[in-house]
């Protein structure tokens, strides 16, 4: 089935802020002597603070509200309903990646936990051993042998490496949930907005680590990324690295 960017307008507006961010890269070419992960560290750390304080304006207080007020189980559910639209994809970067047993368990995930589930609001397969992976585009590039580029922080949907970021955008395009379409885009503009919440209530946390545990929260947040980056493309087991 064929599908087209018009009808997921959020993609495009992330993608034309993607290309906003080129620009001001291109003026502020500050190296980082550091990290060479990090060369353009000056811009990474400006659009931190820029999400940083977005975040605690508006959009940190509407996860707590959330958390509050929504009842676990219904959390739960919420969570296991976007985890099983996600499940397909899954299943095709695990088979691009040549894991044929893994894309096995992550359709037959998608098929019991849509149907048993009930459309996925229980997680049915876990319970019966049928183990949920975390595969995405930007892995199976590295699978590939395409190099992780340099480590950027992006406005609105923050760290990626340069790989990742091409990476994001072809998880977009596949993700089930901007195919959605409807009249208004009401349907998916709220499923969007659900599962933005969600995940950021999920984060909440972390935060909290952040906040009392790190001096420097950037160099935190970036180190932890790549640190979990490297251990997902390599599925927990990554090579020792040799100085």
């Amino acid at each position: 089935m064929t599908k087209s960017f018009s009808s997921g307008f959020g993609v495009k507006r992330c993608s034309k802020l993607l290309a906003g961010a080129f620009v001001l890269l291109a003026a502020n070419l500050t190296m980082a002597e550091d990290n060479p992960r990090d060369p353009y560290e000056g811009f990474n750390r400006t659009m931190y603070s820029v999400n940083e304080a977005l975040d605690n304006v508006a959009i940190k207080p509407v996860a707590k509200a959330y958390d509050a007020v929504i009842p676990l189980p219904a959390k739960a559910g919420i969570g296991n309903f976007f985890g099983n639209t996600a499940d397909l994809w899954i299943g095709a970067n695990s088979a691009m990646q040549g894991k044929f047993g893994d894309a096995g368990v992550d359709i037959a995930r998608l098929l019991v936990n849509s149907t048993v589930g009930i459309f996925g609001l229980f997680d049915v397969a876990s319970e019966i051993g049928l183990e949920k992976h975390e595969e995405d585009l930007g892995q199976t590039l590295a699978v590939w042998g395409v190099p992780g580029g340099a480590y950027f922080f992006w406005p609105f949907i923050g760290p990626r490496t340069l790989r990742d970021t091409f990476g994001w955008l072809g998880d977009s395009y596949a993700d089930p949930v901007w195919s959605v379409r409807n009249r208004s885009y009401a349907v998916r503009n709220t499923l969007v907005a659900a599962r933005f919440v969600d995940i950021r209530a999920s984060l909440l946390p972390a935060d909290k680590v952040i906040d009392e545990g790190a001096l420097d929260k950037y160099a935190y947040v970036r180190d932890a990324y790549l640190q979990r980056r490297r251990n997902q493309i390599y599925d927990g087991r990554p090579p020792r690295n040799i100085d």
